[in-house]
C-alpha cells in the first residue's frame, strides 16, 4: 500500500515540477526564436534593451517588491558596474587581458555586489522613509562623482570599449547585434531563474516577512538589518550584470547611466508592471521599452502619455499592469469569465475612441504650438490637415466628450457583470 502511495506521490512530484518548468521552456524558446521574427539590426537593438532593462527591474524588485525598501539610487549598482566592465573592454584591448566576453556581465556583478556590501551596511539599518532618504543621497553622490573622478568615470564624456576586441568564443567576436542579443538572451534567463528561486529560498521567505511586519520577525528570532542587508546586496549583484550587459550592447557608459533620472525610471516601470508579482517588472520593462523607442518615434510628447499611463495605474490599479490581469483569476476559477465578455466588447469602442481622441486633441495642440513657423499642416492617424484651424480640433474634442459619455452611461452595467462574475454563490 505504502508503495502505491510513494509511486503516485513520485507522479504528482514530477508533474508539478514540469508545470513549474514549463513558462521558464517557454520564454526560453521565445526568446531564441525572437530573431528570426524580427531580424532587423533596430529591432534586435530594441529586444537587447528590453533585456537589460528586466534584468534591472528584476534586481529593483528584490528590493521594493520583496523587501519592502524604496530605494531611489538603484541606478548607481547598475552604473558601477556598466563602468567596471568597459575598464574591462579596455584592458582586455590594450593589456592582452584574456577575458571572454560573455563572462563580463559576472564581474559587473561582483562589482556592483562589492559597493552593495558597503553601501549596504549602514542604510539598511533602518527601513521606510531613512532607508529612501539615504539611498536618494548615495546616488546623488555617486553622480556627483561621475562628474568629479573622471580617471574612471570619464567626466562628461564617459567611457567607451569595444566589445570584439576579446577572444572568440565557439568562433563569435560579437560583432554582430544578433550575436549581442543571444548572449543579452542566456544572461537574462539565468538571472530571471536566479532571482527566482532567491524569492524561494528561506532568506527570500524570511524578507517578505521583514516587508510586512519587521517587530515580528524580530520576535521570531530574525535580525531585519541582516535580512534586508542580505536582500540588498543580492539586489546589487544583479542589477551590476544588468550594467555590463548594458556596456557590452552600448559599449559606452555615462553619468546618465547612475544618475536619479535612470533610478526613477526603474521605479516607475516596476510599479507600472506590478510591484507585487514576481513578473511585474517584466511587464512594466517591455512596456516602458515599447513607449520610449517605438512610440517617441511618432510623438514628441511620448513622455507625457507615459506619465498618463503611471498616473492612472497608480489610482486605480494599484498592483500595476500585472494585477490589473490577476484580478480576472477569481471569475476565471469560478467558471464566470465568459460574463465579461459582452461588457468588455460593449466598452472596447468607446474607450478606444477616448484614447485616441484624446491622444488627438494633445498632438493637434502640441503641433500648434510647438510647429516651425509656416508649418501648419501635421498628418495623423493617417489624415493629412491643418493643425491651425478649428474643425479637425473640434472633431477630436466631439469624439473625446461623446465618447466620455458613453463611457459614463456604460460603467455602471459593467460594474454589475464585474460584480456578479466575482460573486461566490456557495458563500451564502
Amino acid at each position: 500500500m505504502s508503495a502505491v502511495t510513494d509511486s503516485k506521490s513520485s507522479r504528482a512530484t514530477q508533474a508539478i515540477s514540469i508545470r513549474s518548468l514549463l513558462p521558464w521552456i517557454i520564454a526560453a524558446v521565445l526568446l531564441f526564436i525572437l530573431p528570426t521574427v524580427f531580424g532587423s539590426r533596430s529591432a534586435l537593438t530594441i529586444m537587447n534593451q528590453m533585456a537589460i532593462t528586466i534584468i534591472f527591474a528584476l534586481s529593483y524588485n528584490m528590493l521594493l517588491g520583496q523587501g519592502g525598501m524604496l530605494s531611489f539610487g538603484h541606478a548607481v549598482y547598475m552604473g558601477l558596474g556598466g563602468f567596471f566592465c568597459v575598464h574591462l573592454m579596455n584592458m582586455v584591448e590594450y593589456d592582452g587581458l584574456m577575458l571572454p566576453l560573455p563572462l563580463l556581465p559576472l564581474f559587473g556583478g561582483f562589482f556592483g555586489l562589492l559597493f552593495a556590501l558597503i553601501i549596504g551596511s549602514f542604510s539598511t539599518r533602518r527601513a521606510g522613509t531613512v532607508f529612501a532618504m539615504i539611498s536618494l543621497g548615495v546616488g546623488e553622490l555617486i553622480a556627483a562623482c561621475s562628474i568629479i573622478v573622471v580617471a574612471f568615470f570619464g567626466g562628461e564624456e564617459g567611457v567607451s570599449g569595444d566589445r570584439t576586441m576579446g577572444p572568440e568564443v565557439l568562433g563569435l567576436d560579437f560583432a554582430s547585434q544578433q550575436e549581442v542579443y543571444y548572449l543579452t538572451a542566456t544572461w537574462l534567463i539565468i538571472s530571471a531563474a536566479a532571482m527566482y528561486l532567491y524569492s524561494r529560498t528561506p532568506i527570500g521567505r524570511i524578507s517578505n516577512a521583514v516587508r510586512d511586519n519587521e517587530e515580528r520577525a524580530e520576535f521570531l528570532g530574525y535580525s531585519q538589518r541582516h535580512v534586508r542587508w542580505m536582500s540588498f546586496c543580492a539586489s546589487g549583484f544583479f542589477a551590476g550584470i544588468a550594467g555590463g550587459l548594458f556596456a557590452i550592447n552600448f559599449e559606452i557608459l555615462t553619468e546618465e547611466n547612475l544618475n536619479l533620472a535612470t533610478s526613477g525610471s526603474i521605479l516607475l516601470i516596476t510599479f507600472l508592471g506590478g510591484v507585487g508579482f514576481f513578473v511585474g517588472p517584466i511587464v512594466g520593462a517591455v512596456v516602458f521599452t515599447l513607449l520610449q523607442t517605438v512610440l517617441s518615434l511618432y510623438t514628441g510628447i511620448w513622455q507625457l502619455y507615459l506619465g498618463v499611463l503611471f498616473l492612472l495605474t497608480v489610482m486605480f490599479f494599484p498592483a500595476g499592469l500585472t494585477g490589473l490581469i490577476a484580478i480576472h483569476l477569481r471569475s476565471y476559477h469560478l467558471g464566470k469569465i465568459g460574463l465579461l465578455v459582452r461588457p468588455y466588447l460593449k466598452m472596447l469602442v468607446p474607450v478606444v475612441t477616448f484614447i485616441l481622441s484624446s491622444a488627438a486633441v494633445l498632438e493637434i495642440l502640441f503641433h500648434a504650438r510647438h510647429a516651425a513657423l509656416g508649418d501648419e499642416e501635421m498628418s495623423l492617424y493617417g489624415l493629412t490637415f491643418n493643425s491651425q484651424g478649428v474643425l479637425p480640433l473640434s472633431i477630436a474634442g466631439a469624439l473625446l466628450f461623446g465618447s466620455f459619455l458613453l463611457i459614463k452611461h456604460l460603467a455602471p452595467q459593467f460594474r454589475d457583470s464585474w460584480d456578479e462574475a466575482n460573486h461566490d454563490g456557495a458563500s451564502q
